[in-house]
């Protein structure tokens, strides 16, 4: 059997103890400060059954005691509040903050709470399946006008208290762009909804197909002059023909609103020089009517030098 000898290691015992003293003097020295500080607020076990409306509390103002070096380790995250909800009903209910609802360090108390009672209205949740409606942004190439619309969901769940449900009647799109089209534009974007209450089930984009389309009407503007353009000033050109029929597509108010003097029929001579030419016609669109067919296409240009 050993037998313990109380002053065996003699030296290290003296030297814990010393220690030990010092850490004790180095504490009790310290000053017991307080100190406000704005925590998270943490709600939890809320029933799957029920919905928060209206403003939330995300913070609260606390009043905590401690030792000065103590406080001063405090960090960001080392204090919260946690309101337990689990016996919410629905309708305005109030919840008291007391510190035994405090997740503190050790060594840190708290002495007081503002507000001291925190205010929540609840609403049963609820859900229903809603269209997507897409949303398209600028304007078809002129001449062109929009056509059908789908998206891929067509329809989409939502959830949220039951009466913000009751008032959607359906989801939208980011916006698609369509400036320019001539053809069909197929995009994936983001789905979401106009209530901030309200929260998509699964979806959270879709695939959105415009069709684009010829308007439906034309109108022919007979004998518009052939304008040379980009011709040097030592040079003289003639077109043969001089005029042609320009013919615009668009819709009937479109139309309606262009004059003659609104579509210049032209070809560009920039860069040629003395000769005969076979050059295509070209002419300006208008705002709200395309070009579709210029007759004749191809024009005679016969360029001379001037005297």
């Amino acid at each position: 059997m050993t037998s313990i000898w109380p002053f065996r290691h003699v030296g290290l015992k003296l030297l814990a103890l010393g220690i030990a003293l010092l850490l004790w003097m180095a504490v009790a020295g310290e000053e017991t400060v307080e100190r406000g500080l704005r925590v998270p607020l943490e709600l939890q076990q809320l029933p799957a059954s029920l919905e928060l409306t209206g403003d939330v509390p995300t913070t609260v103002d606390v009043r905590v005691r401690g030792e000065t070096g103590t406080l001063s380790r405090v960090g960001p995250g080392d204090v919260v509040a946690m309101l337990d909800l689990r016996s919410a009903r629905a309708g305005h209910r109030l919840f008291p903050l007391t510190p035994t609802q405090m997740r503190v360090p050790f060594g840190v108390d708290v002495v007081q709470i503002t507000p001291s009672a925190v205010a929540i209205a609840f609403e049963a949740s609820a859900g229903k399946q809603v269209p997507v409606v897409p949303a398209v942004a600028g304007r078809p190439a002129p001449g062109f006008v929009l056509g059908p619309m789908t998206s891929d969901p067509a329809t989409v769940d939502v959830v949220g208290p039951e009466s913000a449900v009751q008032r959607v009647s359906f989801a939208v799109t980011e916006p698609v762009s369509v400036s320019g089209a001539r053809d069909r534009v197929r995009e994936t974007v983001v789905l979401g909804l106009v209530d901030p209450s309200l929260r998509l089930k699964n979806a959270r984009s879709a695939t959105v197909t415009v069709q684009i389309a010829p308007a439906p009407l034309e109108r022919t503007l007979r004998n518009r002059p052939v304008h040379l353009r980009g011709l040097p000033a030592h040079l003289t050109a003639e077109a043969e023909p001089t005029a042609v029929d320009v013919t615009l597509r668009g819709s009937k108010d479109a139309l309606n609103r262009v004059e003659s003097d609104d579509v210049v029929a032209f070809v560009d001579v920039a860069g040629l020089g003395a000769g005969q030419y076979q050059l295509t016609v070209h002419a300006d669109e208008s705002r709200d009517a395309g070009v579709m067919h210029i007759d004749p296409a191809v024009v005679q240009v016969r360029i001379i030098s001037g005297r």
